[in-house]
């Protein structure tokens, strides 16, 4: 919090200002829901901070939906293996329904962008790039599911790519409480000059005042 305060918040504010700064929201969908074939539970426990953070900054938010295979012989690699263990989740059995955005967020979009991927990081989107280079962002909010994985994937990628990280720490949720916990530390304790770590309150806070 104290990194935070202390400059990072008037840089965010200035990016919101100026659209150099974008929320990327990854894959709130019915599909990872509680209710979902492909369960977070811990989702509806951060969707209200995810909501805030979106109404917050609409016009300046990514949203990613996760798009599974359509069968497994579709794919390469571990991928293919990944999808033998998952069939039921394939394209070719899911109810297309589950793809979307939840209900809370789907709403914000537009003005909100929307784009798919077939990996777990966002930077696997095509549209995604395109967006951001579009904007000339440098800074991602990052928020969403899963914590230990395509927030992971994601949040790895952006700091190869040289983007300032601000993962909402209340914000992101993992199907894995030892996945979620293990990756907040990993956040914290090994990447101090690329990734800061906030809560929503203090968030909206700072770049609100």
């Amino acid at each position: 919090m104290d990194r935070f305060e202390s400059g990072l918040a008037r840089t965010i504010s200035a990016g919101l200002a100026s659209g150099t700064a974008f929320h990327l929201c990854l894959d709130m969908q019915r599909l990872f829901s509680p209710e979902g074939p492909w369960p977070t539970p811990w989702m509806v426990g951060v969707l209200p901070n995810i909501v805030a953070v979106a109404e917050r900054l609409a016009e300046r938010t990514v949203f990613t939906r996760f798009i599974p295979a359509a069968d497994p012989e579709a794919e390469i690699g571990t991928w293919r293996q990944y999808y033998q263990r998952w069939s039921h989740l394939t394209l070719e059995r899911l109810d297309p329904a589950e793809i979307a955005l939840v209900e809370d967020l789907a709403c914000f979009a537009p003005p909100a962008r929307t784009v798919d991927k077939r990996r777990f990081s966002a930077f696997s989107a095509p549209a995604l790039a395109a967006i951001l280079n579009r904007h000339s962002v440098d800074t991602l909010i990052v928020t969403g599911a899963e914590t230990d994985m395509c927030v992971l994937a994601t949040v790895m990628d952006g700091v190869d790519r040289g983007y300032r990280i601000v993962i909402v720490d209340d914000a992101v949720c993992s199907s894995s409480d030892e996945g979620h916990e293990a990756a907040l530390t990993i956040y914290r304790t090994r990447f101090a000059q690329q990734i800061y770590m906030v809560a929503t309150e203090d968030f909206l806070g700072a770049v609100s005042s």
